[in-house]
């Protein structure tokens, strides 16, 4: 079984996925979109979005990062694939999936799933420019407003020549509103060969155990579920040698996660972005974590960055943990 991690737009980026990876079971992962429209991007920009391009396409843990590319011209996106080939990518992605309104208005993301035509085109230029011993892959979802055309997408992909599909088991319209319709994946599997991957509302080791059963898929693709139980990859593949029992993480040890996370955070990203990142990971954790959740109520009328730390301090001390190692 391979489990990949989701990409997710302003939640899972590069800080984020340093921090999963390390908890282990992740097999791969997928870079935020990255958005091409008429141009050649600067180098600076796919940097930007994926980091690890400077350290052979792998997060600090050594999980692979596969970069991903959302857009509607296949000559600009074929060029865009070429360049981080050059900037050492081994394979791109490509985003049929994205349900942001203002992405779909300007025919990117899911939109393009009521055009399989295009789909095709897109792909298939994509293929050309890449060398073949790389992967292209790409992530749908079930189709825009209806399902209708889930096989007919997928077919047009596989015809392309891609090497390997995502399918979010939702419409655009469905959103992220549960439940996650698995059962579709099954029927796509009836009429493509290519390897697919199953996504969407896989929250805990059950609901991977029967997303697999029901879409029928060995793989998984793994998105809010592991940001809310980072020890989600192992609990599904069974490392009981880290978790024990337990299919989660001791709350001491997320909280040196935590910790990481917010250096990573004030070292990388811009300081009026900072605090809100840190909520906004808490926020989900708090499903999972009751002490998320009086972390939440105690940093959620923080904007400043400055305090946080005393926060943190007084946490290691509460949990008797020994100096920080940055």
């Amino acid at each position: 079984m391979s489990l990949l991690l989701a990409p997710m737009e302003g939640m899972l980026d590069f800080v984020l996925r340093d921090i999963l990876t390390r908890v282990g079971g992740v097999d791969r992962c997928v870079s935020e979109f990255i958005r091409v429209t008429d141009t050649l991007m600067p180098e600076r920009v796919f940097l930007r979005y994926m980091p690890e391009l400077l350290h052979g396409c792998q997060t600090a843990a050594g999980i692979p990062v596969r970069p991903q590319l959302l857009g509607s011209d296949p000559i600009c996106l074929a060029e865009n694939a070429a360049v981080l080939v050059q900037l050492g990518a081994q394979g791109v992605d490509l985003n049929f999936g994205c349900p942001s309104p203002v992405v779909n208005r300007h025919r990117g993301g899911s939109a393009l799933l009521e055009e399989p035509e295009l789909l095709h085109k897109i792909v298939a230029t994509v293929r050309r420019t890449v060398p073949d011993h790389l992967p292209v892959s790409a992530k749908m979802r079930l189709g825009l407003n209806d399902d209708t055309r889930a096989e007919e997408c997928a077919l047009a992909i596989e015809a392309a020549g891609a090497s390997e599909l995502v399918v979010h088991a939702r419409t655009k319209r469905d959103g992220y509103r549960p439940p996650a319709y698995w059962e579709r994946i099954a029927d796509i599997r009836q009429v493509v060969r290519l390897p697919l991957v199953a996504n969407g509302e896989i929250w805990t080791v059950a609901d991977a155990q029967r997303c697999r059963e029901v879409s029928g898929c060995h793989s998984l693709m793994l998105g809010r579920g592991m940001v809310a139980n980072p020890a989600l990859a192992c609990a599904i593949k069974g490392a009981e040698t880290t978790l024990g029992e337990s299919s989660t993480l001791p709350w001491p040890q997320l909280f040196e996660l935590i910790e990481q996370f917010w250096i990573l955070v004030v070292r990388h990203l811009d300081r009026d972005q900072q605090t809100g990142r840190l909520k906004q990971w808490l926020n989900l954790l708090r499903r999972v974590y009751p002490q998320a959740q009086e972390a939440f109520m105690a940093l959620r009328l923080f904007h400043d960055p400055q305090d946080a730390s005393p926060w943190f301090v007084k946490q290691r001390k509460l949990l008797c943990l020994g100096p920080l190692v940055a």
